[in-house]
């Protein structure tokens, strides 16, 4: 009950979203159709009691008559049939679509989808659980639904033909006499059957729930490696991955023989169970035909209603597996979405042992005593004031996990620690990682992201091309393919830093981006950044002494922890400009 509230208030918004009305037509069109199966199947279930009369009377005209019927009823349900699942197909791709939507655009706002990582919970494989999560648990929700709602009908329809047909039967041994005793039979034969397959599925819904968690880390063990195929081969690491995927196969193999002999029982008994259906009801109602009380019609039609109605009441049984497997994948989901809001409800807490991102009022950025801390909690840095005005230029030194861990917490991505990181007002910083990310597309898409190709004409990104000292990549603008691996790091990290000479930003925070190359195509390219962005704010976090002379200021950051540890050190870099600007350093 807990997991279809919880989904229930994740998913429903969708009948209240912008096209509620569209929505709302194809809901209450599948609602008819499922109304018009059962009418059929009833209509069925008359003409099979006149079918038999017919034939018990050998007569030719009535069994001609019934063909033609039966002709009718076909080509109905043909239609009927065709135009539901056309329905409830656009149902379940929209309703996926509408949540897949709002789940990616929570995961992708926000950073979540990187912060999350580092957060206790429910949330591993989140691809997962919006690629195919989201798929089962609305496929099988709107699946699920309709068999119900149609069980119930079939099951009140046929309730009044077997009252109707079987009418009272004298209780054995007595003069009691009960009156629709084969709907009373049909009941206890359902319910007999619910609580034996209720006893024997539980096992199943554990054993398919640890099935899933299983099939889903070999799945990302597997993409994983394929992602990081070049690093593998280069450490033949291969052997390893290879035990790796047995082990993961291993706990595969016995979560599913686990499942097995949950199976086993669940099948034998339902192999029985469907077998005696068809069989008990003649049994039962025979007397009453071989006593002249039924015609063979009556007989056929109670048969065919006990049967129907011990089906639909069977509902929640012959559905087990299809509710555990939606009650996984939907559990999945929401508590995927419930993390993601646990991630705002801790920045909206304010809570003082978390960094502060502000704004300032002005083309500037401020750390305020800004203190760094490990995400298990051990202190990096304590107590930092900087202030960074416009197209002042700094190279930060150091500690390479305290240079790292600021660089996250001006991107807001590194929430551990305390004070205040006041970004400038205008427009955003960007932030050029070491591993730079080229996304898999044409080469003018790589260049221009995050930013819509549109925005730039090839002139330009030839110019950005040619200051990036890349120009040999020019011919290849309109070729897609995965640049991430068909370049080397240099050419990537190239490739990233044209982006700048591309969008012009006016601050720019650089994770050793000049790491692969040598010292004289490092100092060419920061004469580049120099000329072209004059204007514009450059922080460096770099290992490398020998770019002193391109920044005015200089950061020297240290482990709080390291022994002979000096508190944040800021000084004028060893360059003939004037040093602009001042910070203030504390401890």
């Amino acid at each position: 009950g807990h997991a279809v509230r919880r989904f229930a208030r994740l998913a429903l918004p969708y009948w209240k979203s912008e096209r509620r009305w569209r929505i709302a037509g194809a809901t209450l069109l599948f609602l008819l159709l499922t109304i018009g199966q059962v009418v059929l199947v009833m209509w069925t279930s008359y003409w099979n009691r006149a079918f038999f009369d017919a034939l018990e009377a050998r007569s030719l005209d009535a069994l001609l008559q019934q063909i033609l019927v039966f002709a009718l009823i076909l080509v109905l349900t043909m239609a009927v049939t065709a135009l539901h699942m056309h329905v409830k197909r656009w149902l379940q791709l929209d309703w996926r679509r509408w949540l897949t939507a709002n789940l990616v655009e929570k995961w992708m706002t926000r950073s979540r989808h990187y912060r999350l990582q580092f957060m206790k919970g429910e949330h591993d494989n989140p691809d997962q659980r919006i690629a195919e999560d989201i798929r089962i648990s609305t496929e099988a929700a709107i699946s699920l639904a309709h068999s119900l709602t149609y069980s119930m009908l079939i099951g009140s329809g046929f309730i009044a033909i077997l009252s109707e047909i079987s009418g009272s039967a004298t209780f054995p041994g007595s003069e009691f006499e009960v009156p629709g005793y084969m709907v009373l039979l049909a009941f206890a034969y359902a319910g007999g059957g619910a609580t034996i397959g209720y006893l024997l599925g539980r096992p199943l819904v554990r054993a398919t729930n640890r099935l899933q968690s299983v099939e889903a880390n070999l799945r990302f063990s597997l993409a994983r490696a394929r992602e990081n195929a070049e690093a593998i081969a280069l450490t033949h690491g291969e052997r390893m991955e290879r035990h790796s995927a047995a082990r993961l196969f291993a706990d595969i193999a016995r979560v599913w023989n686990r499942q097995t002999l949950a199976y086993l029982g669940i099948v034998s008994f339902s192999t029985a169970y469907g077998n005696l259906m068809p069989v008990f009801p003649i049994l039962v109602a025979a007397p009453q035909f071989i006593a002249g009380a039924l015609t063979l019609g009556g007989l056929m039609q109670a048969a065919q209603a006990f049967e129907r109605l011990a089906s639909a009441l069977s509902w929640p049984i012959d559905k087990l597996g299809e509710i555990a497997m939606w009650r996984t994948s939907a559990g999945r989901v929401v508590n995927l979405h419930d993390d993601m809001l646990r991630l705002d409800a801790i920045d909206g807490e304010g809570a003082p042992a978390r960094i502060r991102i502000g704004h300032s009022t002005n083309a500037e950025l401020h750390l305020r005593g800004l203190s760094l801390d490990t995400p298990a909690g051990e202190p990096l840095i304590r107590g930092l004031n900087l202030r960074v005005r416009r197209g002042e230029r700094i190279l930060i030194v150091g500690d390479s996990q305290v240079k790292l861990a600021l660089f996250k917490a001006v991107a807001g991505l590194w929430p551990w620690g305390s004070g205040e990181i006041c970004l400038p007002e205008g427009p955003q910083m960007v932030f050029l990682p070491q591993h730079p990310f080229l996304p898999t597309g044409s080469l003018r898409a790589v260049l221009c992201y995050p930013q819509q190709a549109e925005h730039y004409d090839t002139a330009e990104l030839r110019r950005a091309l040619e200051c990036a000292g890349v120009a040999w990549l020019v011919p290849r603008l309109d070729e897609t393919d995965d640049w991430n691996h068909v370049l080397p790091l240099r050419a990537q990290q190239r490739l990233s830093t044209a982006r700048l000479f591309l969008q012009q930003p006016a601050w720019v925070f650089l994770e050793d981006t000049t790491e692969a190359f040598d010292a004289k195509a490092e100092a060419e390219i920061m004469e580049m950044l120099r000329h072209e962005l004059p204007n514009t704010a450059l922080l460096c976090v770099s290992r490398h002494s020998s770019l002193e002379h391109f920044f005015e200021r200089r950061l020297e950051l240290h482990r709080i922890d390291t022994p002979g540890a000096k508190p944040p050190v800021e000084e004028p870099a060893a360059s003939p400009a004037p040093l602009t600007g001042s910070a203030e350093v504390g401890r």
